[in-house]
């Protein structure tokens, strides 16, 4: 019989594309594959013959809104309460719809986000897997991914995953009253994103590679680290007549853009213009919900695009400035291109270090600390250091050498066979 493998994930395309590639490499093995998320990446989701299952409204638009900047850019504090009301609602709609998803399901493979699903497979007695799209077990070796700053040790740095405990908070809200409602549960007895209620360690793949982010030698067991889920294009994108004229004219141009990250989107812009006025280089931008708005900027030195793949935008450019997402990041070193990241939130800053610690781009700069001046010599630093160019093509090769699906598969399949139902493990 063929296995049906349920997968649960909600956030920006970051948080989804890698699901995909997971999703179409079990389909492409035989197995039966649902993969349930916010309807505004249903066509990425079915584009690549993926099952889809509709999770709630679009994360962009909560994203977008006009308190998640004031949260971002202003106060965290003042504006956060509203957001989380928000939030536990999108999470409450979201696991509603995950529980008629993952009815007959062999597997439940999960995203911190959608941590409910731990408690899915709980009900329905199978195993939950979680995937993580950066290193978020608790380790000695670095701090949590999301701090920004100085380290001080091997204590202070496994104190900082003590933030995860709050996070946790906002997500278990819902959590008690959705077990007692709907799956006829309990309350959960043990906390944590990586911990069955019975308080053993949940199987986790982390979704990137250990050429950038080595496995710490502390992690349990349970803690594997695949390499990244590369989601292969089939949009068929190609330079359009207008983008070839404008790589024609001149040198290879650099990437800016701010992905899936809108805040700020006036003071983005302006930095660019300043930017580009003391960097006599050329630049493509791309908008994304970045937001950078192309008016007033040079047509003879800047080119704007509007949405385009990064895999395949990527191989007309000869280094590139974002935001620091895990995919962005992966997108740029598989194709070895020296990157220069502008972290604004959650795994940014940590993958900037990486990217600077691996001599692949300049030292990170967060957004609100940018200013035209280090973004010009960012981009001067990116045109010109050979350095950063004869690595970040090394990582590239050792990327492209790595089977993160695979590997992934390979683990899922181990759990699934080694599974032991909860009634024989009362009886044992």
């Amino acid at each position: 019989m063929t296995k049906r493998i349920a997968m649960a994930t909600i956030g920006t395309q970051g948080d989804v594309q890698p699901y995909v590639a997971l999703a179409g490499a079990m389909k492409a093995q035989g197995y039966s594959v649902v993969l349930g998320t916010t309807r505004d990446f249903e066509s990425m989701v079915t584009d690549h013959g993926i099952e889809f299952w509709d999770l709630g409204d679009s994360i962009q638009d909560f994203v977008k809104q006009a308190q998640f900047e004031r949260a971002m850019s202003q106060s965290l504090l003042v504006n956060a309460p509203a957001l989380l009301r928000q939030g536990q609602k999108i999470v409450n709609r979201a696991a509603r719809s995950a529980w008629d998803m993952a009815q007959g399901a062999d597997c439940i493979i999960l995203n911190m986000n959608t941590s409910f699903s731990i408690d899915i497979a709980e009900a329905l007695d199978i195993p939950a897997i979680v995937a993580a799209l950066q290193p978020l077990n608790s380790t000695s070796e670095f701090p949590l991914c999301i701090y920004y700053g100085p380290t001080f040790g091997k204590t202070i740095n496994r104190l900082t995953y003590s933030t995860m405990t709050v996070q946790q908070i906002y997500y278990n809200l819902p959590r008690n009253k959705l077990r007692r409602e709907l799956m006829n549960l309990g309350p959960r007895r043990n906390g944590g994103f990586f911990k069955d209620t019975d308080g053993s360690a949940l199987w986790t793949l982390n979704a990137y590679s250990e050429t950038i982010s080595p496995r710490p030698r502390d992690w349990p067991k349970t803690s594997i680290v695949t390499g990244y889920w590369m989601l292969e294009d089939r949009s068929g994108w190609e330079p359009s007549p207008e983008f070839k004229a404008f790589l024609d004219a001149g040198p290879p141009p650099i990437y800016v853009g701010f992905g899936s990250m809108p805040f700020g989107a006036d003071r983005n812009t302006d930095i660019l213009r300043g930017a580009i006025k003391l960097w006599p280089g050329r630049v493509v931008v791309g908008r994304g919900w970045g937001g950078i708005r192309p008016d007033d900027l040079p047509s003879d030195q800047v080119y704007v695009i509007d949405r385009a793949p990064h895999d395949q935008l990527f191989k007309h450019v000869k280094g590139v400035v974002h935001h620091g997402g895990a995919g962005t990041t992966a997108a740029g070193l598989v194709l070895g291109k020296p990157t220069f990241i502008v972290p604004q939130m959650v795994d940014q800053p940590y993958w900037g270090r990486r990217v600077h610690d691996l001599g692949c781009g300049p030292k990170p700069v967060r957004r609100r600390k940018l200013t035209p001046e280090l973004l010009a010599d960012a981009l001067e630093q990116i045109d010109t250091n050979p350095s950063y160019a004869r690595n970040a093509e090394k990582i590239g090769e050792m990327l492209r050498a790595e089977d993160g699906t695979g590997k992934a598969i390979k683990v899922i399949e181990r759990v699934m066979a080694n599974y032991q139902p909860r009634g024989e493990r009362k009886r044992a």
